[in-house]
């Protein structure tokens, strides 16, 4: 053996171990993944994992305008170092800790564009489902786009969706989610994991398999119905699980406009409506939402 071969060899047992070092983290099962969610007339038509990359939401984008993914692609990651937030907000954590992954969906000619703003609450709606059921945990969520879970009576951000248009009439839609990160591994205090709440499994393969099988059922739901949100029930569905409306809260606006007021509906467009302390009714469409207190009454 050459010193380059045992040299390429080290490194080789280095990754190996690497990937098994922490025995409460282990791998996905790709071929499991595969056979439990790819099917003929599914939505979900191949599912791939890697190791480490910088964004599956870039990937993803890049396959779409290369031709090499179609709808219904998922792309995972088991670590990522550039994920993304909304407003170009960082999202890492420590490898194998979370599901991070990334869907290829084309809403069609059958769902007006104007309606394709519903999709990171329908995600968000169809997350909210498969964990309830998956991991036994309760979550909520703050519009438009955050999955909170409560830790020590306090409600902290285990997941997010960030939603990119990829060209020829697709979307990626980007979710990041806190499965097992311990309390010294939180990158602010005000964020949690699914192992934190008390979720009752934190299998991932097990957590994935649940989210994607919803996100698949919500999305053929509201397709159906032409992306009329109400029609299908997700308006109603988002509204049950967000633990925005009936409190106060500030909406930090582009412009640097702030807008301060009790969230009291999502409307048919997906859009936050805030009563203004003047009594004017705001619908809100893009921003920051703050969280100030539970309305009175």
């Amino acid at each position: 053996m050459t010193p380059r071969d045992a040299s390429e060899n080290d490194r080789d047992r280095d990754h190996s171990s690497s990937r098994w070092s922490d025995l409460d983290r282990p791998p996905l099962n790709v071929a499991a993944l595969r056979r439990g969610l790819v099917r003929e007339g599914g939505l979900w038509t191949g599912v791939d994992v890697v190791q480490r990359t910088g964004s599956t939401n870039s990937d993803l984008v890049g396959r779409a305008a290369a031709g090499t993914a179609g709808e219904g692609a998922v792309l995972v990651a088991e670590e990522q170092t550039a994920g993304r937030g909304r407003l170009d907000r960082q999202w890492s954590a420590p490898a194998r800790s979370g599901l991070f992954f990334s869907v290829l969906l084309k809403p069609g000619e059958g769902v007006p564009v104007e309606r394709w703003g519903w999709l990171p609450l329908l995600t968000g709606v169809a997350v909210a489902a498969g964990l309830a059921r998956a991991a036994g945990v309760d979550t909520a969520l703050k519009w438009p786009n955050d999955v909170l879970v409560t830790v020590g009576g306090e409600e902290r951000k285990a997941g997010g969706i960030l939603l990119e248009r990829a060209g020829d009439g697709g979307v990626v839609i980007g979710v990041g989610i806190n499965v097992t990160l311990r309390e010294e591994e939180l990158p602010v205090p005000t964020a949690g994991s699914l192992a934190l709440a008390g979720a009752v499994s934190t299998d991932r393969d097990t957590l994935l398999r649940g989210v994607l099988r919803s996100l698949e059922d919500w999305y053929g739901r509201w397709r159906a119905a032409g992306g009329d949100a109400g029609l299908c029930g997700l308006q109603e569905a988002y509204a049950a699980g967000c633990a925005t409306l009936g409190r106060t809260v500030r909406a930090e606006l582009p412009g640097d406009r702030a807008v301060v007021g009790e969230a009291v509906a999502v409307d048919g467009d997906g859009r936050l409506v805030l009563a203004t302390a003047d009594g004017v009714k705001e619908p809100v469409g893009a921003g920051d939402i703050v969280h100030l207190r539970a309305a009175a009454g």
